[in-house]
């Protein structure tokens, strides 16, 4: 009687460190109910009916989470870049930003490069 029990006490350790384990590391999206934090306290603070509530009610099925959609089927992104005459505009402000900022030569350190130091002269003794 005595191995059937540290068997099921083994058993249902194994089980509590899957469940911990899982839920650790499993994505935030995947977690229902509560956050994944508060799942993570569930799972340690109540070892075994943790685990079986993590997996009867917290887990999502991989196929119940919304895969993002590539940008080309994505009508909201296609909406938000515009058309070519926006880009051409930025394009264009753009090139007179970098052109008013090559015709400012206000910062003395490119007009006036450092000069290395002089080796010292001899004395004339």
């Amino acid at each position: 009687m005595a191995r059937i029990l540290l068997i099921v006490a083994l058993l249902l350790a194994v089980f509590w460190v899957y469940s911990v384990v899982d839920c650790a590391v499993q994505d935030p999206r995947r977690h229902r109910g509560v956050s994944k934090p508060m799942w993570l306290l569930i799972t340690i603070a109540l070892p075994v009916l943790g685990g079986i509530l993590w997996f009867a009610v917290g887990r999502t099925k991989r196929a119940d989470i919304p895969r993002p959609k590539a940008p080309d089927d994505d009508p909201e992104f296609l909406g938000r870049i515009g058309d070519i005459r926006d880009t051409d505009e930025r394009i264009r402000r753009i090139e007179e930003e970098l052109k008013a900022l090559d015709a400012d030569d206000d910062d003395p350190r490119w007009n006036n490069p450092p000069q290395p130091p002089q080796p010292p002269r001899p004395s004339d003794a």
